[in-house]
């Protein structure tokens, strides 16, 4: 088997360890003699399975009791409009924070349901920085607040989350989950697509407040009610069950590494190294982010020419380095280092980038 680094923003790398438990127990899991992506998800396997990743979930983030882990399917876009669905009142409104594609989709889609504003952006900026708190115009009777923790295109990242009072805290955090430690006490509810830090494609988690769901909408089309998914244990229906199985694996292997301060020590290594070569080379290498705002999962940067970072992606993908052009609504390139990623990876990767600068600078 050839061995590649793989950058991609989404779905991304998994660790080894998560892969190889997978391949030795693809065809007899548990010993059931069935693989787990063929066995009835009312098992008791399975449930033991399960329970033991939403506990995994709980455990590393330290929730309290009053929080719910789920694994729901849709992705992170049908959370766009569940949220608002969910928790703005009639006539009431929610604060969303803009800060690049993926903010600007989940209050496109809020507005489709119901009233939602605009309560801080960096766009003048071009997304370049996350807005400082002084900037932020947030309503004390807004439903909620709603932001995205990590942007994937732009390369920004929440470092401390903005104060919002006594309004209930909302964060898509798909890119970033479990990267470090944080108080996820705070939020109300947080959801995250598995494909970039967490698992493969295909599961989301969500962790909500279970005091909150008091004031959800009762209204809704069953599936579309988070309490349906709190009451049954995300087992209402079918649940995506192979791949909240590698979920489990995945999270397994981030409490056996050291949890999330292991998680935060490596993420910072990693992008130390990358944004040190971009750095040291200031006439070839430019990353557009703010300094304090500069993503720790995705690091994007420029070259001198668009024909220059062409050859740049082409010439390291030979080398076995793939997934590094930038997304195509901005150019450039991204090498997106999610918990995933080996320490190596990166540093064959920062090697390459100061050996292509000496030939081309």
């Amino acid at each position: 088997m050839s061995k590649v680094w793989n950058f991609y923003a989404g779905p991304a790398k998994l660790p080894q360890e998560a892969l190889k438990r997978a391949q030795a127990e693809m065809l007899d899991w548990e010993g059931t003699g069935m693989s787990v992506a063929e066995i009835s998800h009312r098992s008791k396997p399975y449930d033991a399975l399960h329970h033991e990743a939403m506990s995994l979930v709980s455990d590393l983030l330290g929730l309290d009791e009053d929080h719910h882990v789920l694994f729901l399917q849709g992705g992170a876009s049908l959370q766009f409009a569940m949220v608002p669905m969910s928790f703005i009142p009639a006539g009431g409104s929610a604060d969303y924070i803009m800060t690049g594609s993926w903010s600007e989709k989940a209050l496109k889609e809020a507005r489709i349901v119901a009233s939602a504003r605009e309560a801080g952006t960096s766009e003048a900026d071009g997304f370049t920085r996350i807005p400082r708190q002084d900037e932020l115009d947030l309503d004390p009777a807004a439903a909620y607040v709603h932001l995205t923790s990590n942007n994937t295109i732009r390369g920004t990242q929440w470092r401390d989350f903005p104060e919002t009072g006594d309004v209930p805290l909302v964060a898509d955090m798909s890119s970033d989950f479990l990267w470090r430690p944080f108080d996820a006490n705070r939020f109300s509810l947080i959801y995250a697509g598995a494909q970039k830090n967490v698992g493969p494609a295909g599961v989301t988690v969500v962790i909500v407040r279970k005091s909150w769901l008091e004031k959800a909408n009762s209204n809704l089309p069953t599936l579309l009610k988070y309490s349906t998914h709190v009451n049954k244990d995300s087992l209402y229906n079918t649940p995506p069950c192979f791949a909240i199985y590698l979920v489990r694996n995945v999270l397994a292997w981030i409490q056996a590494s050291g949890g999330l301060t292991a998680m935060e020590e490596r993420a910072n290594g990693k992008a130390g190294r990358l944004y040190g070569v971009i750095e040291s080379h200031p006439d070839f290498y430019r990353c557009p982010v703010a300094p304090d705002s500069r993503s720790v999962m995705n690091v994007v940067f420029r070259l001198p020419s668009e024909e220059l970072e062409a050859k740049f992606v082409a010439e390291a993908a030979a080398g076995g380095m793939v997934g590094l052009k930038g997304h195509r609504s901005v150019g450039g390139c991204r090498a997106s280092i999610y918990n995933a990623m080996e320490p190596e990876g990166v540093e064959a990767l920062a090697g390459f980038m100061e050996e292509f600068a000496r030939k081309n600078g």
